[in-house]
């Protein structure tokens, strides 16, 4: 075996394993399979061109290489990144965990109860701060949580505002310049008009239906709403605070002075900069608009024995099931930043948190003072820990380069300071010596703090007084609390998570180790671009990498989840339309069988969505196709397809799709869920498609991290080129740019460089390799699975993609739904494939290329048993073992054990089980219970029951 090759590694069958395999498929070579598998008008003709496969020891040479041509200066910029301390109990036990980042999205309740109970403080803990009802498990960046809060208050008009037609959003001129870019984007489309200006002048009268107010501004400025927010009250115009996270430990939390939404960044809580991502966002609300909140909300609700158990709450609220009528396209989460910032919640508690607040204002108070007597103008009146100084920023910049500090210049005579946790007393004297040689003058260095305090409007009320965040502050007590969740999750450091379409694949630790290094992680994404010069050279490469891979000319790494990333692909069709003024086009045809993330992302773009038919075998309805496109064909903007399609087959029809589409005037955008099954073997570009994005954390490796972080690319045919998103601080996109998708240039850049080590690492051979061996994989389970359970499509040869979709309706006639064998997995130790999706009482298997034999076999073995078991199951009698699962230990451990069949049978229905056991905690959580019963912080027991 060459040890130096990683696709060996990375790709689970063994070569023993590959003759018995196609044997059982039924093919002689993996080339015939492929033959019967893929169309051959759309196979590439030449192999990938890219670098020769790295082995991992010289990857991470590279990596090494590359990481010192950053810069480790030190940032004072803000704008919403602070440099912060990561506790390294977090940084070990967590974010280098396999057991927290290997997880998927926490859909199955049963086996996720750790990270529910995780992401149910970081939610206790936001709506402590901000002083809301109600907070979800984490949103994307803070300008797309701005985003959100306008289209949610958007959304939410009164009636007699939207008969009137009030549409007018008044934002805080003192934003985040990156927020009032985006906030451009969204609202567009939308038809929502943006109005700029100082908030202590705004017309009441003047037919707004909400603000946003930055609180501390971006220049630091501090000031006191409560007597506006009144105002605005009594003029129904309702208000969305943009805050940072830490400044509410001191200051007044915006719910309390008249807040209807709070948003804002988790970063500083522990996350790395990471040259701008990924970090958890935050989105707090009134109770009230439970119904419209984006993103995921956990809540607390009871299982089968009244037991507490934890689980997604409200999902009916969600796009999958709202689609085009969905007031937001949000599917990924960040959870392991969540889970992080959360933690480090919990390790400081309110006294930590107030201990490190009270020292940055301590320090920014002392700051000022020092700079203000070498005769240097502070325009902050309050603040919090950034200050805004008038003087020549040009001699300032030289100085502080000089220094290796960067601050931030938003004109030629300011310069503005953002402290951060990680200030020293040296660093505060380093800054003055900036400023003091800028104006050539001496100064007293700085030997304590100033006890000043210059807030404004400081906090009245406790927070965080829960157990939880007053329990775990010694490094001990928060690594076994840590271990304690972890115990509960079912991650792929257990087994095989074959979910169809969410490709959970081998985050290989060779990939993951860059990530904890501070060359990486050290870097605000706001530096000069030469202070980033590592960064730069793996994003450009990567970009690369990912146009030879999809056929396309040009890559956007902005958008930080796949929903994002189509919405930024349907913003470059609308905007590559309007330049050759065709306004008129707003027409989105969508298969039936689609995403829900398609047609919410198509009416985000300000499109109409048509949705076009399915014929029985799965595939689309070319005809009905044909004929929605002519029929619109004079407003005709984009087609949104999966491909393979969302049933798992290779359409032949593809080209004659897309050939289709360009006839009418459209654009074609391919979503990229199932990008694994062409790799290597054909592309969007080669099936006729203009844009198309990527799921970094499915294709390319990066990892589901309990349900995020997300990355969504978008990689365009060249007439797209020139409209890929841009970034008011740092250049990016084309010479037509739309505004940004994202707040930071490059998105979640610390997560590309993942993806940037498969690739390099797999090189050519190894990804088409890869691509084929997802699909033997399917394939081999498909067979293995035969007369067990129907495979409910194929491609014109009989066979599946990379994922195929089983039918379990037929097994209600035996009283036994598509759930109920979801949940018996469980038991079995495996975590169920997608659910009920994209047909109802079906389960879509995707085992991936990094799957063994010996794994796939295991898992086999427990869905032909579970078969076995249904057989015996009646619509009579709901007492059987299929029901009554997931099977918990303390079950089994009772003195009473009344059920018809056996301990055994419960626990340890098959030999292997008994080998590595996984308990889940609690039995089936109660959804329509918790839903009535909503409660998503961390009340005591008794306001729950």
């Amino acid at each position: 075996m060459n040890t130096d090759r990683f696709a060996l590694r990375h790709i689970g069958p063994r070569k023993a394993d590959l003759a018995p395999m196609l044997e059982t498929i039924g093919v002689e070579s993996i080339d015939q399979l492929v033959y019967e598998t893929v169309p051959e008008n759309i196979r590439l003709k030449q192999d990938l061109q890219l670098d020769t496969a790295m082995s991992e020891y010289e990857f991470l040479s590279h990596i090494k290489k590359l990481g010192d041509k950053n810069k480790q200066f030190r940032s004072y910029i803000g704008l919403g990144y602070n440099a912060p301390i990561t506790p390294a109990v977090i940084q070990r036990n967590i974010l280098e965990n396999p057991g927290w980042y290997t997880a998927y999205t926490p859909y199955q309740a049963e086996i996720a109860q750790g990270r529910l109970e995780a992401l149910l403080n970081f939610q206790t803990m936001i709506t402590d701060l901000t002083g809301m009802e109600l907070a979800n498990a984490s949103l994307l960046d803070e300008s797309t949580a701005a985003a959100e809060a306008m289209t949610l208050l958007f959304s939410v008009r009164e009636r007699a505002q939207k008969k009137d037609k009030v549409v007018k959003f008044f934002v805080d001129q003192d934003a985040l310049p990156q927020t009032k870019e985006l906030l451009k984007t969204r609202a567009i489309p939308l038809g929502i008009e943006l109005v700029e200006g100082n908030p202590q002048e705004i017309d009441v009268n003047a037919g707004y239906y909400g603000i946003l107010l930055q609180y501390p501004g971006a220049s630091g400025n501090v000031v006191d709403y409560t007597a506006f927010a009144k105002k605005c009250q009594e003029n129904n115009i309702r208000i969305a605070v943009s805050a940072d996270i830490l400044s509410l430990v001191l200051l007044e939390a915006p719910g309390h002075w008249g807040a209807d939404v709070v948003v804002g960044t988790t970063q500083r809580f522990g996350i790395p900069l990471g040259y701008g991502g990924p970090h958890a966002a935050y989105f707090a609300t009134r109770e009230e608009f439970k119904r419209q909140i984006p993103g995921r909300i956990i809540g607390v609700t009871k299982d089968t024995d009244g037991k507490r158990a934890l689980r997604m709450a409200l999902q009916t609220r969600e796009q999958h099931i709202k689609r085009d009528k969905a007031t937001s396209n949000i599917c990924t989460a960040q959870v392991l930043l969540a889970v992080m910032a959360g933690m480090y919640g919990v390790y400081h508690g309110p006294r930590g948190l107030k201990f490190i607040a009270n020292k940055l204002h301590s320090q920014t108070a002392t700051l000022a003072d020092a700079v203000e007597k070498l005769g240097i103008y502070q325009t902050n009146e309050n603040f919090f820990d950034t200050l805004s100084f008038k003087v020549d920023a040009e001699a300032v910049k030289k100085e502080a380069l000089a220094l290796e500090i960067n601050f931030y210049y938003p004109d030629a005579e300011t310069v503005q300071v953002s402290l951060n946790e990680t200030t020293s007393l040296a660093d505060l004297n380093d800054i003055v010596s900036a400023f003091a040689k800028a104006v050539n003058k001496d100064f007293t260095p700085i030997t304590e703090l100033l006890d000043s305090t210059h807030l404004g409007t400081g906090r009245q009320t406790e927070f965080m007084t829960y157990e939880v965040f007053n329990s775990y502050h010694s490094e001990t007590e928060l690594m076994r609390y840590i271990k304690k969740l972890e115990r509960k999750d079912l991650a792929l450091n257990h087994s095989m998570i074959a979910l169809g379409s969410c490709t959970m694949k081998l985050n290989a630790a060779a990939e993951m180790l860059p990530l904890s290094n501070p060359q990486w992680g050290n870097i605000h994404p706001f530096v000069p671009v030469d202070q980033a010069q590592g960064y730069q050279e793996m994003l450009n490469k990567l970009e690369l990498q990912l146009n030879e891979a999809t056929g396309f000319a040009g890559t956007s790494l902005q958008p930080n989840s796949g929903a994002q990333g189509e919405f930024a692909g349907l913003m470059a069709i609308r905007a590559y339309h309007h330049s050759r003024g065709d306004h008129h086009r707003d027409i989105c045809l969508i298969p039936s069988s689609a995403h829900g993330t398609n047609p919410a992302s198509a009416v985000m773009a300000g499109m109409k969505v048509v949705v076009t038919k399915a014929l029985e075998n799965g595939n689309i309805d070319v005809d009905d196709l044909r004929e929605k496109a002519l029929k619109h064909k004079d407003n005709l903007s984009a087609l949104m397809v999966t491909y393979p399609s969302t049933h798992g087959v290779y359409e032949s029809a593809i080209k004659e799709i897309t050939g289709i589409i360009h006839e009418n005037g459209g654009q074609v955008y391919m979503d990229g869920a199932n990008m694994n099954a062409q790799v290597g073997l054909t592309n969007p570009g080669n099936i006729g498609a203009d844009v198309c994005h990527l799921n970094l954390h499915k294709t390319f490796a990066i990892p589901h991290g309990g349900g995020g972080p997300g990355v969504g690319p978008i990689c365009v045919a060249p007439q797209l080129v020139p409209f890929l998103p841009s970034n008011p601080i740092i250049p990016t996109g084309g010479d037509q740019a739309i505004t940004p998708i994202s707040a930071a240039p490059y998105g979640s850049a610390s997560v590309c460089l993942i993806s940037y080590g498969y690739i390099c690492m797999l090189g050519a051979e190894g990804l088409k390799r890869s691509t084929e061996y997802a699909i033997i994989n399917a394939n081999y389970i498909k067979e293995r699975l035969k007369g067990s359970y129907e495979c409910l499509y194929t491609g014109e040869k009989g066979r599946a993609a990379h994922e195929m979709i089983i039918d379990c309706r037929p097994f209600k006639e035996h009283g036994i739904e598509v759930v109920d064998i979801a949940k018996r997995l469980m038991d079995y130790g495996f975590h169920a494939p997608t659910v009920s999706f994209p047909v109802n009482g079906t389960m879509m298997i995707e085992p991936t290329e990094s799957e063994s034999k010996e794994e796939m076999d295991r898992f086999c073995d427990a869905m032909i048993s579970i078969r076995k078991e249904i057989a015996e199951c009646s619509s009579d009698n709901p007492n059987n073992v299929l029901k009554n699962s997931p099977h918990t230990l303390q079950m089994i451990t009772s003195d009473d054990w009344e059920l018809p069949y056996t301990r055994q049978q419960a626990a340890y229905p098959l030999e292997y089980i008994a080998d590595n056991k996984f308990w889940p905690t609690v039995r089936r959580a109660d959804d329509a219970y918790g839903d009535r019963n909503l409660m998503c912080t961390c009340a005591p027991m008794e306001e729950y029951m």
